[in-house]
């Protein structure tokens, strides 16, 4: 049911806080990304690069492109399958966790088990939580959508690993930003996002609880690097902290914030560009010093966009992508059950209550938030009758002789109950435990948060060959005119 009250959201005001964000994003880029990747604290004071000239930086680069997947396949559809196809279209950035995940999409690997196989190390890395305002930005005051679409991100390149947590986790904190001048208040509330046992929650509370000691910030900064030693460098709890340290012992001090941040060393443009974008998002341009806004300037310039496609090309500045984000925001509200419209007066926000079913939102059967899902699943359709989700019950890498346990679970879109005729036609070398079967489609229960659930088990044998299997699915149902194919990928070990 969609509610008949609506969103009222100030342009003004939100289109300033916008702008900022990525102003602030850009200045901590610059000033930061000289310093990347050392190891040791620094003294950084300002900008050391000439002015007019922002740094590239492919923390910006790759939200660019997530905002043509937005304005192209639109809120209702947007999901890792999409985004995906955006990875290999437009960003040829092979780095670390990228390269990972686009090898995996390439080899026929969906998300998020894309960014889980071969992917033990970097899984945790930092290429998620540094592109996360995109989400923050078209979902102002909605953190819970921020999270989702972030979750569909993030999960590409970092599959269920701690660098998908950190963007959760910067995501809600970016949103909330919007209405929320309380940095501590946004900070507890952004680590209720997150699984309180992550990584990324351990380190935070680390940054949080060395600020409340009265430690000097550097102390904290070695503690966040001793309790991070295991992981290794370049990951992202210990720079999520690094960003919780510029908060907190920046006290609403943009550049001092800032330059806390950048001087706890590794990865330094990240850290820097999202304390930028926060504190813009919190203060809008007034909290952002003029000196350096206008030693910054409004350009962008991108690195590691693949250049022979227009539509993400023909963004060159700031202005440019806080007005592309500003025509999306009521169709991603209203998508995502949350109707919006522009206002002159104060922004009025309304409770956000998923319905049963929705085009976009999960049902309540999957309605949980997205790091308490298998470590091992793909969505495998999103059609206007149900959405499929394909659940393992550990990686799906087999030799021969070994078994995964497979679960689809059917997500109805429609109030009315179906059944669904399900065909399982494995490829030689794999073996189903069964061939065919019917099942319930219908609502949720809400004792159980069960819908549709089928579960059957497959068996590697010594005639398998193929180093990836699909197991294709055929799912009807009656006096339907369509059946929708999913697959189900075993890799040969």
């Amino acid at each position: 049911m969609i509610p008949k009250t609506k969103v009222r959201l100030n342009y003004d005001q939100i289109r300033d806080k916008i702008y900022a964000c990525w102003i602030g994003k850009n200045i901590g880029g610059t000033i930061g990304g000289p310093f990347e990747n050392i190891r040791e604290i620094l003294n950084v004071e300002g900008f050391t690069t000439a002015k007019g000239e922002p740094l590239p930086n492919d923390d910006l680069d790759l939200q660019i492109i997530w905002l043509a997947a937005m304005e192209e396949v639109g809120p209702y559809q947007l999901s890792a399958n999409e985004l995906g196809q955006y990875w290999l279209s437009y960003l040829p950035a092979p780095w670390n966790e990228y390269g990972i995940g686009k090898a995996n999409l390439r080899a026929g690997i969906p998300a998020p088990l894309c960014g889980e196989l071969n992917n033990e190390y970097w899984r945790h890395s930092n290429g998620a939580w540094i592109r996360s305002e995109i989400w923050a930005c078209l979902a102002p005051g909605y953190p819970e959508v921020a999270r989702r679409y972030a979750f569909a991100d993030a999960c590409i390149d970092h599959g269920m690993g701690e660098g998908t947590v950190a963007e959760q986790f910067t995501a809600t904190m970016q949103s909330l930003a919007f209405f929320n001048n309380d940095i501590r208040d946004i900070l507890n509330k952004s680590l209720e996002a997150i699984p309180a046992d992550s990584r990324v929650a351990r380190s935070v509370r680390i940054a949080m609880d060395g600020y409340d000691t009265g430690k000097d910030w550097k102390d904290v900064r070695n503690e966040l690097v001793k309790d991070c030693e295991d992981l290794g460098w370049f990951m992202a709890p210990a720079n999520l902290g690094f960003v919780v340290l510029g908060l907190l012992y920046g006290e609403g001090d943009f550049k001092k914030s800032m330059l806390t941040a950048v001087n706890c060393g590794d990865d330094t443009d990240c850290t820097a560009a999202t304390v930028g974008a926060f504190l813009g998002i919190l203060g809008g341009m007034d909290g952002i010093p003029k000196d350096w806004a206008e030693y910054i300037g409004d350009e962008i310039i991108t690195v590691s966009i693949d250049r022979a496609y227009e539509n993400a090309r023909y963004l060159h500045t700031c202005t440019e992508l806080t007005d592309r984000i500003m025509n999306l925001i009521p169709s991603v509200l209203t998508a995502n059950n949350l109707p919006c419209v522009w206002t002159d007066g104060e922004s009025e926000l309304i409770e956000h209550k998923p319905p049963h079913t929705h085009r976009f939102l999960l049902d309540a059967a999957y309605d949980r938030k997205p790091m308490e899902r298998p470590q091992y699943f793909i969505e495998s359709h999103n059609g206007p009758i149900y959405r499929v989700l394909v659940e393992y019950d550990r990686k799906p890498v087999l030799m021969p002789g070994e078994s995964v346990n497979v679960t689809l679970r059917f997500v109805t879109k429609l109030y009315r109950p179906e059944n669904v005729d399900i065909h399982i036609c494995p490829p030689a070398g794999i073996v189903s435990s069964v061939k065919a079967g019917r099942i319930y489609c219908g609502h949720t229960d809400p004792r159980t948060g069960k819908t549709g659930i089928y579960t059957f088990t497959l068996t590697a044998t010594e005639e398998m060959c193929e180093p990836l299997n699909q197991v294709r699915v055929e799912a009807t149902i009656p006096a339907r005119y369509n059946t929708i194919f999913i697959e189900v990928p075993i890799v040969a070990k």
